[in-house]
């Protein structure tokens, strides 16, 4: 597929820039940090803020203005931005009356905003978030992905952050018209990433229903069709989470090329839908509110209408992404203080500053073979996850605290919170955070990788045998503790990694949305680079 792009690792920055030109917006000025303001904000009313990976728009930073967002956080491509990120948006914005968070449920987004948001607290900052989980693909189960539903909440937290009312009021109608908030996807194609050229997976003679905004694969792969026979099989699965007596309003989106035409089409055939034609009441759409890059497919919503909902629903409100506006310079405001990264002085130890730089060039040099492997069984940014976490370390490798342990621990949880965004940058930022804290008590390296593995486990709810990294990670952490040599540890590692091969179930991740046959025989990417680690510093050793 061809793309109008430069490079494909400076698109966020670009749209961002142009984003300036016509909407009433500025952005903090930071390369690292990638967070668009309302121009007219001033603390007074409650700060509302959304974001998550980019490739949806125009979500997020299109729902930025009056009556609508306060601040949006951008990461890269289908990654979550990083806690700093977050931070940043939330102590740039966040008066007296407080913030609210409105995420989608995806792991990195709950992982990166639920810490931000706690981090915000400790800094006297009143912050609540709201999850959004309205794909009804998998039923009523917590896996339940964020949707343009999304968008829903956006504009009635807006609408009332605009009349005054308070964060836990505002919490409160959010999340009760949320209860109430169902979406499922139909599409003709997956999507295809800038830099990654991936197999189309669906056939000339197939549509696929109750996927997600990432390209991962729907629950149900269905012989294409007419659109009246394709949408009656996404309204068939909608029906049984509405109740007759009520009424609902649709929102109609377009996940990225479906042609203005085919949307009317759409359209027309849901409004002529046998059981959908006694419960919807209002249209929203159709429209681009939130894409999946270049899918060619769309995503109903349906909303029951109370006076709360139809209220904040037909008030005007700023949205100018898709009105002519005049072009105007960009406007930026200086980036607000965060912690230090680099809280300790530099120090040597010739041991451990190869051990860091063997893991580091091994994480950057794996990047393509890991988004390969992540391409099967996730989102295919795996690679680009780790590899951004060894340049970040890169980065700071003259600074670090490399004779004291503790301190470098601390560090490293400290820069994979900052900088890597996803779930694995925060998770493992979890991870050398709690490890750093159990050093400090007992000097033993595996007991305390293994207090952080326990905090990680806490915090992201996965535990060994789950497909993740912790397959590989628990186990090699035991053998530290007990004092066997490396290549025991990596033998250890390895076993780990190639056990998650024969795991075709799970309820973490990505994997999660996917069938067993996917699954089998595919080596899950995290614990496959944890692995290659140790079986690195063993050849290391063994030279």
């Amino acid at each position: 597929m061809k793309f109008f792009i430069n490079n494909p690792k400076d698109i966020l920055q670009e749209a961002l820039q142009v984003s300036l030109l016509h909407q009433p917006l500025k952005r903090i000025k930071s390369d690292e940090v990638n967070v668009v303001i309302r121009s007219d904000w001033d603390k007074k009313k409650v700060s509302l803020i959304s974001g998550g990976g980019s490739g949806h728009e125009p979500a997020h930073v299109g729902f930025v203005g009056k009556g609508l967002l306060t601040a949006a956080v951008c990461g890269e491509v289908f990654a979550s931005p990083s806690v700093d990120a977050v931070l940043t948006a939330i102590i740039s914005t966040t008066g007296e009356s407080g913030c609210l968070l409105i995420i989608k449920n995806y792991t990195g987004d709950r992982l990166n905003f639920g810490l931000a948001a706690e981090q915000a607290k400790a800094l006297g900052y009143q912050v609540e978030m709201v999850i959004v989980g309205d794909d009804i693909a998998l039923g009523t189960s917590g896996k339940r992905r964020g949707l343009a539903g999304t968008i829903l909440a956006h504009k009635i937290a807006g609408y009332y952050a605009e009349k005054g009312k308070s964060l836990f009021e505002i919490k409160q109608i959010v999340e009760e018209a949320l209860n109430d908030t169902f979406t499922i996807g139909l599409s003709l194609t997956s999507c295809q990433k800038f830099d990654q050229q991936a197999p189309e997976r669906l056939h000339e003679d197939q549509a696929e229903l109750g996927l997600g905004i990432h390209g991962e694969p729907g629950i149900k792969t269905i012989p294409y069709s007419t659109a009246d026979n394709l949408l009656k099989e996404a309204v068939d699965l909608l029906i049984p989470y509405l109740t007759t007596d009520s009424k609902y309003t649709l929102l109609l989106n377009n996940l990225g090329t479906v042609t203005s035409l085919e949307l009317s089409v759409i359209l027309n055939s849901l409004l002529h839908q046998k059981d959908l034609q006694p419960v919807v009441n209002h249209i929203l759409g159709p429209h681009t509110f939130m894409t999946a890059l270049n899918m060619k497919g769309i995503s109903i919503t349906l909303i029951k209408e109370t006076p709360a909902v139809l209220e904040a629903l037909a008030a005007d409100s700023n949205s100018n992404w898709f009105q002519l506006q005049q072009i105007r310079k960009p406007d930026y405001m200086e980036v607000p203080d965060l912690p230090k990264i680099i809280q300790s002085k530099a120090s040597s130890n010739a041991k451990n500053e190869i051990i860091i730089k063997e893991i580091t060039a091994l994480l950057i040099k794996s990047e393509t073979e890991l988004n390969a492997i992540d391409q099967l069984v996730g989102d295919g940014d795996a690679g680009s996850t780790f590899a951004i976490i060894g340049n970040q370390i890169t980065r700071y490798a003259q600074q670090l605290p490399y004779d004291d342990i503790q301190a470098l621990l601390a560090t490293i949880g400290r820069l994979t919170a900052r900088d890597a965004g996803g779930s694995s940058g925060v998770l493992l930022s979890i991870m050398f955070t709690k490890a750093a804290e159990a050093y400090s008590v007992n000097q033993n390296l595996g007991t305390a990788l293994s207090a952080g593995l326990d905090q990680m486990m806490a915090y992201g709810g996965a535990k060994e045998g789950a497909r993740t990294m912790i397959d590989a990670l628990s186990p090699a952490f035991k053998a530290i503790s007990d004092k066997k040599d490396l290549t025991q540890i990596a033998d250890a590692a390895r076993q780990g990694a190639e056990s998650t091969k024969k795991i075709t179930k799970t309820n973490f991740g990505r994997s999660s949305y996917l069938n067993e046959e996917t699954l089998k025989n595919i080596v899950d990417p995290g614990a496959e680079i944890v692995a290659r680690i140790f079986e690195q510093l063993a050849l290391k050793t063994a030279k």
